[in-house]
């Protein structure tokens, strides 16, 4: 397997380099869940023929979602109920809700190294971009929560990320030292406004390259 290479951006160049890590960040969707999205836009076209790209803009793009939803400036029933007229149909939101909730899986293996993380001393956080449809969903159905010491969701705190303020927010309620926090994300905007912060941030390649990095922070993995 080839390994991932990343690099260690810090916001803060007095920030000692060896500063031990105490709490590992993990993203939900795409992360610790998998297939979510895609499955959800896939279920969309099989059970009330949404084509995909029509399921993708009100889903992935729309600024209903991104700025309103996931700020939590839109109740579950306002956007589902949007989404339903948007793509011509006539089915109670929570059917629609219930569609995406059942479209994730849970990637036990990420699962399993949170929890060995978790033994070993280490914080387990997250922070996401999300909606309360979702989340609790998916609380529901898998229990996610009890994996986590620190949760931090966009529509809770009224912003989404890369505003910097969401990862205030995770430093606040983490308890711990920005230079004490690993943090990835596939979105350079992201890792860039978590690093201005002075959290470590790492571009994220892939979990196995992931985890390389956190071993050679000096994480015990």
């Amino acid at each position: 397997m080839m390994r991932v290479m990343v690099s260690v951006m810090t916001g803060d160049d007095t920030q000692p380099e060896n500063e031990a890590i105490q709490g590992v960040t993990f993203d939900l969707d795409g992360v610790y869940f998998v297939e979510g999205k895609a499955r959800f836009v896939e279920a969309l076209g099989r059970e009330y023929g949404v084509p995909a790209d029509e399921a993708r803009r009100v889903f992935f793009s729309s600024h209903e979602m991104n700025v309103l939803y996931k700020c939590g400036k839109m109740t579950d029933a306002e956007f589902w109920n949007w989404a339903a007229q948007q793509w011509g149909l006539r089915v109670p939101y929570r059917e629609l809700a219930s569609l995406l909730i059942a479209s994730y899986r849970r990637d036990h293996s990420v699962q399993e190294f949170i929890q060995t993380l978790r033994s070993r001393g280490y914080s387990a956080l997250a922070c996401s971009n999300n909606f309360s449809a979702r989340i609790e969903g998916l609380q529901e159905r898998f229990g996610f929560l009890d994996d986590f010491d620190t949760v931090v969701l966009s529509y809770e705190v009224g912003v989404t990320k890369p505003n910097p303020e969401i990862f205030r927010e995770l430093v606040q309620r983490a308890g711990l030292a920005p230079g004490t926090i690993v943090y990835t994300d596939d979105n350079a905007a992201h890792t860039t406004a978590a690093a201005s912060l002075g959290i470590r941030s790492v571009p994220y390649g892939g979990f196995s390259g992931f985890v390389e990095e956190l071993r050679r922070l000096g994480v015990r993995v």
